[in-house]
């Protein structure tokens, strides 16, 4: 088994994990103001909001998140140190890490996730296919 192109499909899963709560969050708030219909989806605005919540935990409760301890594990199996990387894996990883303090990571997922509750009360998801008005969108 070639453990480093598994730690590299992690980083991969877990870039794509990030992508999908900071541009959720973008394009929900855009749909509102645009009053874009499918920022209504449920099935889409549940799932952002469950994984925005993940981070805000992970971040209020300084713990390390589960992908990037899969990530190393699979690293460390491989034979390297932790946080070694391929090519690819560099570049995957440049995109998601960043040399900041702990602190500022922290309050920026919890702000995020504070975000993330508020455009789901203003604008909460609808149910089923029901036809909206221009009025409904608004509310």
């Amino acid at each position: 088994m070639n453990y480093s192109h598994l730690a590299e499909f992690v980083v991969f899963l877990h870039l794509l994990y990030a992508a999908y709560v900071f541009l959720g969050l973008l394009l929900v708030a855009a749909g509102i103001i645009r009053h874009w219909r499918w920022v209504r989806n449920f099935p889409f605005r549940l799932s952002h909001l469950i994984c925005t919540l993940v981070v805000g935990l992970e971040a209020g409760g300084g713990l390390i998140c589960p992908l990037t301890r899969l990530e190393n594990y699979f690293i460390q199996m491989g034979g390297g140190s932790g946080y070694y990387r391929s090519f690819f894996g560099n570049i995957l990883s440049a995109l998601l890490y960043y040399d900041l303090p702990e602190w500022l990571f922290a309050i920026t997922y919890l702000i995020w996730t504070v975000l993330a509750i508020l455009l789901y009360l203003i604008a909460p998801p609808r149910r089923g296919k029901a036809k909206e008005t221009k009025d409904e969108l608004m509310d």
